[in-house]
């Protein structure tokens, strides 16, 4: 329909198979555990791989590409709680850059303030703050083990959910016919949270002037 190849389960089985599979893996770490990875497409990766895997003669049953990308998550939310528990306040002091912006961090902020420990859940279906997260709760201390135990729940239902969701809404025809629109209009809704707290640090940073 747009003619963008890359959002076509079937080019992803024909051009790259169980590769495609690996990469969203790859990505899924860099985004979840390095600050310089908030910019990365998590959740349609995610939900182009159910969809990927939904069609006929896909290399990688469900199961297993869900317990990879759910571990890869897992991984990366491990690295970005540790560097924010060994590197403290600083890591969210630095100038702003290409790749940091305080905006991010007091969007985290409130972030933390509206959901408390539940954001360690709730970050994994925001674009961002599933990057800025993990961090912040290294820096802020959280205990590890309550740390750990929300972090296995957030990653099994955003790696599995997600992916599962593609899996399931690809064997409807009307998903099926219309990849690239559907894949575009889940990137546009997994961005609308994230949209909102921009504005709303805007308004706050216009109303404080």
């Amino acid at each position: 329909m747009f003619g963008i190849d890359w959002l076509d389960p079937h080019t992803l089985i024909r051009d790259y198979g169980n590769i495609a599979v690996f990469i969203t893996c790859i990505i899924v770490y860099v985004e979840t555990g390095l600050l310089v990875g908030f910019f990365l497409p998590g959740d349609s990766l995610l939900f182009l791989v159910g969809l990927f895997l939904a069609t006929p003669n896909a290399p990688m049953p469900l199961w297993l590409a869900c317990i990879l990308i759910s571990t890869s998550a897992w991984l990366g939310d491990q690295t970005g709680y540790w560097i924010g528990r060994k590197a403290g306040p600083a890591i969210f002091n630095k100038p702003d850059s290409r790749f940091f912006s305080h905006r991010n961090v007091e969007a985290t902020g409130r972030f933390f303030a509206k959901y408390g420990s539940k954001a360690i859940i709730v970050a994994h279906f925001v674009p961002i703050m599933r990057t800025f997260v993990p961090v912040a709760a290294g820096v802020g201390k959280m205990p590890y083990a309550k740390f750990l135990r929300l972090n296995i729940v957030a990653v099994i239902v955003w790696g599995t959910g997600v992916t599962s969701l593609g899996y399931f809404l690809g064997g409807i025809p009307f998903v099926n016919e219309n990849v690239e629109l559907v894949t575009l209009s889940f990137i546009v809704i997994s961005f609308i949270p994230i949209a909102i707290e921009l504005f709303k640090a805007w308004r706050e940073r216009r109303a404080s002037k």
